[in-house]
């Protein structure tokens, strides 16, 4: 299941977003944020034209209560309409958030694995088949996070008695992490296991999967971030490894990124995956951005059938992006 990886980029202080607060008073705080991201992409299918696409198109509310001088209780609140088409929305979770002990989420948000990733892309990026998008975010999680400085981690739990992912609606998926800063160097471990629906044809099975992950960042060189990781995906024995690489360079005035990944696939190929891209920041918290990307073939491994490879494409996008 190829997951493009989430963008963790060195941000430029000129774009960094700042929620707007709408009330404190007594203890109580209302802050609202929101992005939106318009842009015409020319996918890697073989073919494909350009079109225009609304990326993302959300408004958030993050509402604080204060217990005590070390406890909150709060609720977060994500419209997100046009940029998700099945219309379910985004996070919608209750908080409990201490200074000395964590924050713990229950509702509607993500998982840790989701946070897994490294690079600035924007459209394509490299790729790593740790998972499938929908298992790391629904809406029956209860996440946990504790940030002390030099060390970090979590773990989260998820569910799927809804039916909304393809976790079967007996199993319980875990995954965590585990963070050190030292330094120029911020290193991060992954893990995940669960068990999962598997269709082949008419045929519906039960399946273990297990993901994990290293990775590594270094910033010690000013304006510049480096990265590595490594992943492993193994389903029911069909195991897919993974080697990436990342570089973020942010200029005065505008911010290079590329990233390259190696994927060991079992009875296929290897799959590469690329990127580079340009950011310019036009005012505070909003810049326009061009991209190009590609790979060697997608493939369907860790899905519904055997491994398979397709013709594909330089893939090619600009767009603007804008966040409060």
């Amino acid at each position: 299941m190829k997951k493009t990886l989430v963008a963790l980029s060195v941000l430029m202080a000129a774009t960094s977003a700042q929620a707007i607060e709408l009330y404190n008073q007594d203890g109580a705080t209302v802050n609202m944020g929101g992005d939106i991201e318009v842009r015409y992409k020319k996918a890697k299918d073989d073919g494909s034209e350009f079109k225009q696409e609304i990326d993302d198109s959300d408004l958030n509310f993050d509402i604080r209560y204060a217990v005590n001088d070390s406890l909150s209780v709060g609720g977060y609140w994500e419209i997100n309409d046009l940029s998700t088409k099945d219309g379910e929305g985004g996070d919608a979770y209750v908080s409990f958030i201490s200074a000395d002990y964590g924050t713990v989420k229950i509702g509607k948000t993500c998982t840790q694995l989701d946070d897994s990733g490294i690079g600035s892309d924007f459209a394509f990026g490299i790729s790593s088949f740790i998972n499938d998008s929908e298992v790391f975010c629904s809406d029956e999680i209860v996440r946990y996070d504790l940030d002390k400085g030099n060390f970090y981690g979590g773990f989260a739990l998820a569910q799927d008695k809804n039916g909304n992912t393809n976790l079967n609606d007996d199993s319980t998926y875990f995954d965590g992490k585990i963070g050190y800063r030292v330094a120029d160097f911020d290193f991060t471990g992954f893990y995940g296991s669960g068990e999962v629906d598997k269709t082949v044809g008419a045929t519906t099975t039960k399946v273990d999967e297990k993901a994990w992950s290293l990775q590594a960042k270094f910033s010690g060189v000013e304006n510049l971030e480096l990265a590595a990781a490594f992943y492993n995906l193994d389903v029911e024995g069909e195991t897919v490894d993974t080697i990436a690489v990342a570089a973020t360079y942010a200029l005065e005035t505008v911010e290079l990124a590329a990233g390259f990944s190696n994927s060991k696939v079992k009875d296929a190929d290897d799959f590469n995956a690329w990127y580079v891209n340009a950011a310019y920041p036009l005012a505070p918290n909003t810049k326009v951005y061009a991209e190009v990307g590609g790979d060697n073939g997608e493939t369907n491994v860790g899905t519904d059938a055997a491994p398979e490879f397709k013709d594909t494409e330089v893939g090619m996008v600009v767009g603007i992006k804008a966040s409060f």
